[in-house]
């Protein structure tokens, strides 16, 4: 689907309900939100791929619509 990146979660803090992930290709850290990853769950892990859409938020990038 276009518009769609690829990356790894690089960490998942499931007591406050957020996280980073690094997009292929680059070093940079994106935050995402636990209410973004689609599913049932709601839970991913440290090292897990996954692809997201980039959305600028409040003056930084973000990770939505996660997907595994």
């Amino acid at each position: 689907m276009e518009g769609r990146s690829k990356g790894f979660v690089q960490s998942f803090n499931r007591r406050g309900g957020y996280g980073f992930v690094v997009p292929v290709g680059s070093e940079e850290q994106v935050y995402f939100s636990a209410e973004d990853i689609e599913g049932a769950e709601r839970t991913v892990s440290e090292g897990q791929q996954v692809s997201f859409v980039l959305v600028l938020g409040d003056g930084r990038f973000e990770a939505k619509e996660i997907r595994l």
